[in-house]
Formats: structure tokens, sequence, C-alpha cells
């Protein structure tokens, strides 16, 4: 059997109506890629499909059905099934640039019979929101391109360039061993994803070209701004949850923890800017609790974001604040397209 040099995960639920788009970018990639089709308790036509693609690629597809328990579960069965040396996450709704995927296999294949294995491989992400032009997020201004780097080889990120799912693919061995764990039935968590293992990486290869394609448009999509609103709760338990993961003191790498503390305040941002956006009395009210919160009983992560002058000044709950942060909101919306 072909050696797997990548696992690509697509967790599934009712996604008849779109997943083969998302398998139809990958399955090409030939032998060396292996597809575990994650069907996370659907009831429509997912498993048919699933089945459908595992008899016409054998050798390449894999369906795992298990009870429904959300992405982040869907994602640690991908990780506890995969074989491939590195892995990957695509949604059901989203694709994949093929071509791009062949070449970023053809060069980690390489690398690894030079005895090469990297710690985390970063793409560029397009935006593919419904009736707008496409945004492309990279990160060229901050890595080097296609040469081994370290995080004290970095530079400064921009606000809304974080590096997410849709631009990570882990050493499988890494996110086996750094105790990563998903919290089921809850939506947001592949910010835990893309923000707990970075202490553990090392040695990280950036190639400066679009992968991942994340479709946004559906209404009943995470990321839609009335459901975010609706799951704001969730959002405020994945960034408390990403205060308490990690004491940024003892972080080595001074850009390392730059960058997380970075990542926490622009959770931070979202959930001030949700709620401004909502403003009614019960919400500003809400937005002044999670400061609250923040600052009293997470004390080692609320001291890293102080040193950002931007977030002290959106945590301030008068009026001039939160009109500058509704109208940031947009600003933001409109240069980064994030829903």
């Amino acid at each position: 059997m072909t050696e797997k040099i990548l696992t690509i995960a697509v967790p599934c639920y009712n996604s008849q109506d779109y997943m083969r788009r998302a398998l139809d970018t990958i399955v090409p990639a030939g032998e060396r890629l292996e597809v575990l089709i994650v069907d996370d308790g659907s009831t429509d036509g997912t498993a048919a499909i699933a089945h459908e693609y595992e008899e016409k690629y054998p050798d390449i597809v894999r369906y795992l059905h298990k009870e429904n328990g959300g992405h982040g579960d869907a994602v640690m069965h991908g990780v506890a099934n995969a074989t491939g040396i590195y892995f990957r996450v695509l949604d059901s709704d989203d694709w994949i640039n093929t071509e791009n995927l062949i070449r970023m296999m053809d060069r980690l294949c390489s690398e690894k019979n030079s005895g090469k294995v990297f710690d985390m491989v970063i793409t560029n992400y397009v935006y593919e929101h419904v009736g707008e032009k496409p945004k492309e997020i990279g990160y060229a201004h901050a890595l080097p391109v296609e040469v081994p780097f370290g995080w004290q080889d970095t530079k400064k990120f921009n606000f809304g360039q974080n590096i997410l799912m849709h631009s990570i693919t882990y050493r499988h061995d890494l996110i086996t061993s750094c105790g990563l764990r998903l919290p089921k039935h809850t939506f947001y968590v592949d910010n835990l994803y893309a923000f707990y293992p970075l202490p553990f990486v090392k040695e990280i290869l950036y190639f400066n070209f679009d992968l991942y394609h994340y479709f946004i448009g559906r209404e009943d999509q995470s990321v839609n701004e009335t459901v975010m609103f609706r799951r704001i709760e969730q959002q405020e338990q994945i960034t408390f949850t990403m205060f308490g993961m990690h004491d940024l003191d003892k972080v080595e790498s001074p850009k390392l923890r730059r960058y997380m503390t970075q990542y926490m305040a622009v959770m931070c941002a979202i959930v001030s800017a949700l709620y401004v956006r909502h403003g009614d009395k019960a919400s500003l009210e809400a937005k002044k609790a999670f400061w609250s919160k923040t600052k009293t009983r997470y004390q080692g992560a609320y001291k890293h974001l102080n040193t950002i002058w931007a977030l002290r000044f959106i945590a301030n709950t008068n009026w001039f604040t939160n009109t500058i942060v509704r109208i940031g909101y947009v600003v933001a919306r409109k240069i980064y397209h994030f829903n």
C-alpha cells in the first residue's frame, strides 16, 4: 500500500447537497492522499454518497460513521483514524485548489524522502462569499516563503489575518501527542484547533498560494452574523477556553507569545462587536460582564491582552467606544469578508 503523506478529514453532517464538490477537488491527488469522510450522524443521503466515493476510490477514501457529536468531535474522530504523516481538515461545504494540493504534497513527499517532516505547513485561503469578489488571506508579509523556519523568523501578523484551520496542515504525530481536545456539540472549536498546538510547533513551512476555499453564504452557517449572535455564549466559552489553555509567560518565543495574544485579542473583539451590534441594554451589559470576567478570572491572559491599546479601547463600555466598535466591525468585515 502506498504510504499516505497526507490525510484530509471531511466532517459531514447532512451534507448531501454540497459534499461532492469538496470531494471532487481532493481525490485527484491520488493514492498518496487519504480521505476520511467522517459522517457525524447524518440523516440524509450523506452516507450513500460517501459509500459511492469509497467504492470508486478504494485506495484513497474511507467512510467513518459516528454518533452526532458536533464538528470538533468529528475532527477528533478523523485525527484518531488518520494514517497520513500530515493531517488537515476540509469542511464539506468548502473546497480545495487541486493543483496546489498536489504541488504541496509533491514538496512534502520530497522533504520526507530527505528525512524532513515539518510540524506545521501553512497555506493561504480564500473567502468565497456569495455575491462578493473572492478575498484571499495570505501571510507573505509575515512568513518566509517555501523555506523551513521557526517562530523566531516570523514578522508581525496583521489583525484579521490569523492562522486559521483553513490555513493549517499539522504533522499528525504532533496533534496526537500534544493533548489537543475539542469539545462536543460546540461551535467555533476551529479556533482551539488553530491555537492550542502552537507552542508545540517548532519547524514550519509556508506556501504562498491559496489552497482552501472557504464558502460563506448559507443562512444556517455558524459564521452568519445572526447565527453568531444567537450562539454568542459558545463564542464566549471558546474564548475563555483559549485563555486557560496556556500560560503565555511560559511560551518560549516572544514572537509566538505576541501572536497568541493577538489571536485572543481578535476573539475578544468579535465577542465585544457582536454585543455592540445587537445594541440593546442587555447586550451592552453582557459585554461589560464579559470583560469583568476576563479581568478577574483570567488574570494571566488579561495581563497580555492589556498590552494591546486597541483592545483596551474596545473593552470600554461608553457610548463613543461602542459607536467606534460598531463602525469598525462593518469596516473589518468589508476588508476581510469573514462573514
